[in-house]
């Protein structure tokens, strides 16, 4: 991204922090309260028109980055831009519209008290997006942009499958008319079988609707399959990013190298290879140098004092590494 360039969605230095819970006894005397930080400076920007896929192991900060982006999370420190505006904790009504995002879970996300109709005309008369009589036409619309029936207006959530629940969830998203959509592990709670026609449902709609993508996802081959580019992500660092296809066959940062060893090669019957060593450690062990070092394989010891930023190492591809040049 070129300084002078309006992205339709950016962040510089995002920092989310969550307050560790304390006991009574711990409250009584005053002791002091450990933040953990969940998102520690990350800086993204994804292009009009573009899919950034983001990948990581579980509790790397992927869904807090993307909850923190849409206004779910208030940002502890840094900035979110829209269009090149800075957006304050308290979003305006236009600012929230522009960023809509798909749960993970199609199953906790729908109320299971309203009918498909009523959550889709709630949001379309919240927004004055339509005319009261045009609501019913426009959420018949919505059901056919997602390929569901759309006599299914006075259905509940409960008699649809887990598919067709995603199905209303990116329907209630598109229904804002956003220009970005977060899909945050959008096919992880489906059956294999399901997950490749919600896959073309999101290629296909951010196509025919101009949409500019972040898909959050732990699926490796999912996000080769649908982003442009790929970030990925480690106890709340970005520590590699570019496109898609350079990051998978030339990968930079040893996390990421380790990370995509790890998929099975079915198309060669081959074996994971490897697999990061030990355990996700805990942010409140990270005092200094990188978060990676303790399970890195060729780690040297400038790496327990030096915490790396991000570099270029060619267009577009930049790597958090002291040993990547």
């Amino acid at each position: 991204m070129t300084s002078t360039e309006i992205v339709p969605i950016a962040s510089s230095g995002l920092v989310k922090h969550f307050a560790k819970k304390q006991s009574a006894l711990a409250r009584f005397r005053k002791k002091p309260v450990f933040s953990v930080p969940a998102v520690d400076g990350v800086s993204i920007a994804i292009k009009t028109g573009e899919t950034l896929g983001l990948v990581g192991e579980s509790g790397c900060g992927k869904s807090t980055l993307g909850r923190t982006l849409v206004g779910l999370y208030a940002a502890t420190n840094g900035d979110i831009e829209l269009y090149g505006n800075k957006v304050g904790e308290k979003r305006t009504l236009e600012e929230r519209r522009k960023v809509q995002m798909i749960f993970q879970d199609p199953f906790s996300s729908l109320n299971p008290r309203m009918t498909i109709g009523a959550m889709l005309s709630e949001a379309l008369l919240f927004h004055n997006l339509v005319p009261k009589d045009k609501v019913q036409d426009r959420c018949t619309e919505l059901l056919a942009l997602v390929g569901l029936p759309t006599d299914s207006l006075n259905s509940y959530p409960r008699q649809f499958s887990g598919g067709q629940r995603q199905r209303i969830g990116i329907a209630r998203a598109l229904a804002l008319e956003p220009k970005v959509l977060i899909a945050d592990e959008a096919v992880s709670a489906l059956d294999v079988s399901v997950q490749a026609s919600v896959v073309n449902l999101l290629m296909d709609l951010k196509r025919d609707l101009g949409l500019t993508m972040l898909f959050i996802s732990h699926n490796i081959a999912v996000v080769r399959q649908v982003s442009d580019r790929i970030a990925v992500m480690y106890l709340g660092r970005v520590v590699e990013v570019g496109p898609t296809e350079e990051v998978f066959t030339n990968p930079s940062h040893p996390y990421t190298k380790l990370l995509l060893s790890s998929v099975p090669k079915m198309h060669t019957g081959s074996q994971i290879s490897q697999a990061p060593a030990g355990e996700l450690p805990s942010m409140a062990s990270i005092q200094s140098g990188c978060r990676f070092r303790s399970r890195c394989p060729i780690a040297i010891g400038e790496c327990a004092t030096v915490d790396p930023e991000l570099h270029a190492i060619n267009s577009g591809h930049q790597a958090a590494c002291l040993l990547v040049k």
